[in-house]
């Protein structure tokens, strides 16, 4: 004899939901993941966008303000807990190196949850995305940068996407800098080059890009980096693409190495000619002129 019901569920079927409870664990992680150690504090990124499957977003959108304001609550405990060092041994206080406090980098912490508009997650995964701006180094010439770490997780696995976009100083003003001339699947495209760094490639949530690329997958979603050196007015191109980038018909070397499923660059580049043209995986090709 029964009593009540039974429900069947098809575990091949049915798509893994994802606890709200963990994807607050997912923030977390990725603040830990994205520290930056200065001398005398550790930043950590005050922004963070969250990205779900349209149908997990769904479910859970009523609940959004109670997620934000949770996540917002465990990202300040993180930090207590992780400044919260037991005090050294006697014998060792002399000569022990004082961790720099962990705080955020802005005032207050800034997290949005959206569904995810370029299908590029399952059921179940979510994505969290931080950016975290970098002081300038003027005794290197590098200006301010924003250092950007996605990790994508799913039931299996945990995937790192690091990169690094740089902003034009004050002394670097915005004037025409050189061109790039293109084709796509949508046409006909310029880009007037106007800063000293912008990224190629077919874009997505994950990859903020200056020139998206309308493409099949060949052409990566985040394919190179071009940079302008200040000091010697001279460009730079960083592969960081899955099938490779090509300058005037000869193969650029990889920009970054795969460890541990992390995507982390290595500083290999080369140098772009003044007029040259750009293959992206042998199917986009950009014209490259730089104005005098």
């Amino acid at each position: 004899m029964l009593h009540g019901a039974v429900q069947i569920v098809d575990a091949v079927t049915t798509p893994p939901r994802r606890q709200a409870r963990d994807i607050i664990e997912a923030v977390v992680a990725n603040m830990r993941r994205n520290l930056e150690r200065l001398k005398y504090s550790t930043l950590a990124p005050s922004r963070y966008t969250v990205y779900l499957h349209p149908g997990e977003f769904e479910r859970l959108e009523t609940i959004v303000p109670v997620l934000r304001e949770q996540t917002i609550r465990a990202l300040d405990e993180e930090l207590r807990r992780i400044n919260a060092r037991p005090p050294a041994p006697r014998w060792r206080r002399r000569t022990a190196e004082l961790e720099p406090e962990v705080r955020n980098a802005a005032t207050d912490w800034h997290v949005a949850f959206m569904a995810d508009p370029d299908g590029d997650l399952k059921e179940g995964d979510v994505l969290v995305d931080s950016e975290l701006l970098m002081p300038a180094r003027p005794d290197l010439g590098v200006g301010e940068q924003t250092r950007r770490i996605a990790i994508v997780q799913s039931a299996q696995h945990a995937t790192t996407i690091e990169h690094t976009s740089c902003r034009s100083s004050a002394s670097s003003p915005s004037r025409l800098r050189g061109r790039l001339e293109y084709d796509d699947d949508r046409g006909h495209h310029f880009y007037d080059v106007r800063t000293d760094c912008f990224t190629i490639g077919r874009g997505g949530i994950a990859h903020p890009v200056d020139v998206r690329i309308a493409s099949s997958a060949e052409v990566s979603r985040e394919h190179a980096r071009i940079r302008r050196d200040t000091a010697t007015d001279r460009f730079f191109l960083i592969d960081l693409s899955t099938l490779g980038t090509t300058v005037n018909g000869r193969q650029v070397p990889k920009g970054f190495d795969d460890i541990d499923g992390a995507k982390l660059e290595n500083g290999s580049e080369a140098a772009l000619p003044d007029v040259a043209t750009i293959g992206l995986a042998g199917r986009i090709f950009l014209d490259f002129r730089k104005r005098r």
